[in-house]
């Protein structure tokens, strides 16, 4: 009686198993969730900012998440994808401009903006952030729109989301070239 009672128990726990598995797997499905890529921020221009973004692509959409420190205490900060993943250059002037695959003038992320526009980082009492947001017309997979190579730039000062085509943003503290 034992013996049976275990293989019964031990079936219920595979069956559990792999509903788990399957609905893991729906779940990612519903969210749309699909490829990913980083960047990990390197210091420029004098600057000790540092952090990590992550993006996911969500359906039409790409989720960021930045996690960023060193910047100037409850300040905001100009944060771009610009053009060219490079960022040997000790100022970051080596990535370029403002990614811009649309051919879209300068604005902010609730108008018509560049892809490589995005909302402004602004940094808690002690100079970090952890900002989580969505950015429509660009991806990570393949295409024209794809933001895999491209660098990713965090300014000294704010961003006027007037001025173009940079939003008058200021020196580029740090960048990091955006990889899956």
């Amino acid at each position: 009686m034992q013996h049976t009672h275990t293989r019964t128990s031990l079936l219920a726990l595979a069956l559990l198993g792999l509903a788990g598995c399957s609905s893991m797997g729906s779940m990612a499905d519903m969210h749309g969730m699909g490829p990913s890529a980083s960047a990990k921020l390197e210091a420029k221009s004098g600057s000790s900012v540092n952090g990590t973004v992550r993006f996911v692509q969500h359906g039409d959409h790409v989720m960021v998440m930045a996690d960023i420190s060193g910047l100037k205490p409850g300040q905001e900060h100009g944060f771009h994808i610009h053009d060219k993943g490079d960022c040997t250059s000790p100022d970051g002037m080596s990535a370029g401009g403002h990614y811009n695959p649309t051919g879209k003038p300068h604005g902010a992320p609730d108008a018509e903006h560049h892809g490589g526009d995005m909302p402004a980082l602004k940094a808690d009492a002690n100079g970090n952030v952890s900002a989580r947001f969505h950015l429509m017309g660009v991806s990570i997979t393949d295409g024209p729109t794809s933001i895999v190579g491209h660098a990713i730039i965090v300014h000294k000062d704010p961003d006027d989301y007037k001025t173009q085509p940079t939003g008058n943003a200021g020196a580029r503290w740090a960048c990091a070239v955006i990889a899956k």
